[in-house]
């Protein structure tokens, strides 16, 4: 075997581990992902709210509002989930590629418990919120198409 086919190999090899990596950390973000939800503080908070915001529009003053009672359990919440901007100083930035990826998967199926819902209305009511860039946005916008229109995913978001 030639050297530059050896090298080519070994590089195959470790792009693979590299990826397996990311694809066990998702894994494991998909079974732990808002399990914070059912202990205190937040069980109790969200046993309230979650069905006052399901009949609100994502972004109006009305949901705003109910976000300003919850703000106990929101606090906490984004404090122990990383997948949300709130859980780092600096917001986006400061979160990885795993996080966003988790955030626009949870940003999807948030849509999918509103009867108004929408993912590509999230996204931009989203980049004003948390002031990422149009680059950004367009990434999520394109994440979101392919969730919306090349995913299969068996779900009961009618009954979340």
């Amino acid at each position: 075997m030639s050297e530059s086919k050896f090298k080519t190999i070994r590089h195959i090899e470790t792009v693979r581990n590299y990826l397996n990596a990311v694809v066990t950390s998702i894994l494991h973000r998909a079974e732990i992902h808002d399990q914070s939800k059912l202990e205190p503080p937040e069980v109790d908070i969200f046993e309230v709210y979650t069905p006052k915001l399901r009949d609100t529009t994502y972004g109006s003053d009305e949901y705003k509002q109910f976000l300003s009672e919850m703000k106990p359990a929101i606090e906490h919440h984004n404090e122990v989930n990383r997948h949300h901007p709130e859980h780092f100083a600096d917001g986006v930035k400061g979160m990885t590629l795993i996080d966003l990826i988790e955030m626009v998967c949870d940003w999807k199926a948030a849509t999918m418990r509103h009867h108004d819902g929408d993912i590509m209305r999230s996204i931009d009511i989203n980049q004003k919120r948390f002031g990422f860039t149009d680059e950004l946005a367009t990434i999520l916008r394109n994440t979101a198409h392919y969730l919306n229109e090349e995913v299969v995913v068996y779900h009961k978001a009618d009954e979340s």
